[in-house]
């Protein structure tokens, strides 16, 4: 065997293992699960960044000292924060990432957006808004665009079966989180995460205001549950029943505005109307998750100066509270960020079982990252 032919059969072993290793980081990164030591699952909701062209894109809404030198670098710098203090295993973005009537090349805010995730090293997700396609791509063009970035776990839409074809909207897919490697729940999704495009602008003439999510999203919600609580029915005991699924979205439904003071944590104070501005007709997705059975919460943005959680009827409507600088906000209340926590049981035997407990607090962007409001939001009975 000639030197070059021996040079040849090591480069393509080179490429080979190069190839082999980059898949098997890929396909890692692309697998969510339970973390062996504490039995967690966290996950950091980023609602309304708002991000524009960076450095020369001015804030609103912030007290005058701040004025001067505060821009989306301000937004950029406490997502640092964020991902540095909490150390998410998800990071989910709810739309409005960027601010497309401001934003002079989508593509390069959508960079600069979600720069601290792709460089932390940790997958993240996002939905969109009603403001993300306002620039030089399009709605779809805009989910594209997302989809190939590095780290992300964003999907386009699900593909195609015999249970649906064309689903409205871009960006409705679900994410499964495996329970800790090496048990026998390590193959098995112990938490669904669902997320759903809630669109822009209704296109029905006759029906004013915000857009809704579809009947085909919630056929495709609907089977898509049914299968992964099918599966986790499958499971011996104490495994048996469902895994508590999680959904992300947008702009808020019209159940939102069931609340008041008295039944939630946090805050609801929008001025305009009833303090909710979610569609203004009801496509019944609410009815939808109840009988799925499995949702124990749902977070949404758009709304940015309402950061609460209520309970209704079993489920959880949460805000996450506006994070980003050149979004609306009010001056002196703090931007903010929610986190969540599932946390799984042990056996008797010491090794980890199903989920037992989620849980959610908020941090400010002060000096501290202030944690606020932690609560219960479902446990295992």
């Amino acid at each position: 065997m000639s030197k070059n032919t021996v040079a040849a059969a090591a480069a393509i072993m080179v490429t080979v293992m190069i190839f082999v290793l980059c898949s098997a980081s890929a396909a890692a990164a692309s697998e969510l699960r339970f973390d062996g030591k504490k039995g967690e699952f966290k996950i950091l909701q980023v609602a309304d960044m708002h991000y524009a062209d960076g450095k020369t894109t001015r804030c609103l809404d912030v007290l005058p000292e701040q004025m001067p030198s505060c821009s989306d670098l301000n937004t950029t710098a406490f997502l640092r924060r964020m991902i540095q203090a909490e150390q998410p295993d998800l990071v989910v973005f709810t739309g409005d990432n960027i601010f497309g009537f401001d934003a002079a090349d989508a593509a390069a805010s959508l960079n600069a957006a979600f720069a601290p995730a792709m460089s932390s090293g940790r997958p993240w997700a996002a939905v969109l808004g009603n403001h993300d396609q306002e620039s030089t791509l399009s709605r779809e063009g805009v989910m594209r665009h997302i989809v190939g970035m590095n780290n992300t776990l964003s999907k386009l839409n699900p593909a195609a079966s015999e249970h649906h074809s064309d689903i409205d909207g871009y960006g409705n897919y679900n994410l499964e989180v495996y329970g800790v490697g090496g048990s026998h729940l390590a193959n098995k999704s112990v938490l669904n995460l669902y997320f759903l495009d809630s669109g822009d602008y209704s296109k029905v003439g006759s029906i004013p205001g915000y857009d809704w999510i579809k009947p085909s999203q919630q056929l495709w919600f609907l089977h898509t549950s049914f299968n992964l609580q099918r599966s986790y029915a499958n499971m011996p005991e104490p495994q048996n029943g469902h895994a508590p699924g999680l959904v992300y979205f947008h702009i808020p439904l019209p159940e939102y505005a069931y609340f008041d003071a008295s039944n939630f944590t946090g805050v609801k104070q929008e001025p305009d109307g009833n303090g909710i501005s979610s569609a203004s007709v009801n496509s019944g997705f609410f009815a939808t998750m109840a009988e799925a059975g499995d949702v124990k919460a749902v977070f949404t943005g758009h709304d940015h100066l309402n950061d609460f959680c209520g309970n209704l009827r079993g489920i959880n409507l949460c805000y996450a509270g506006g994070f980003g600088y050149h979004a609306y906000g009010k001056a002196g209340w703090a931007r903010r960020a929610r986190v969540v926590a599932a946390s799984m049981e042990k056996n008797k035997d010491g090794s980890w079982a199903a989920v037992k407990s989620i849980k959610t607090w908020k941090r400010l962007d002060d000096e501290r990252l202030s944690l606020v409001d932690r609560q219960v939001l479902w446990s295992k009975m």
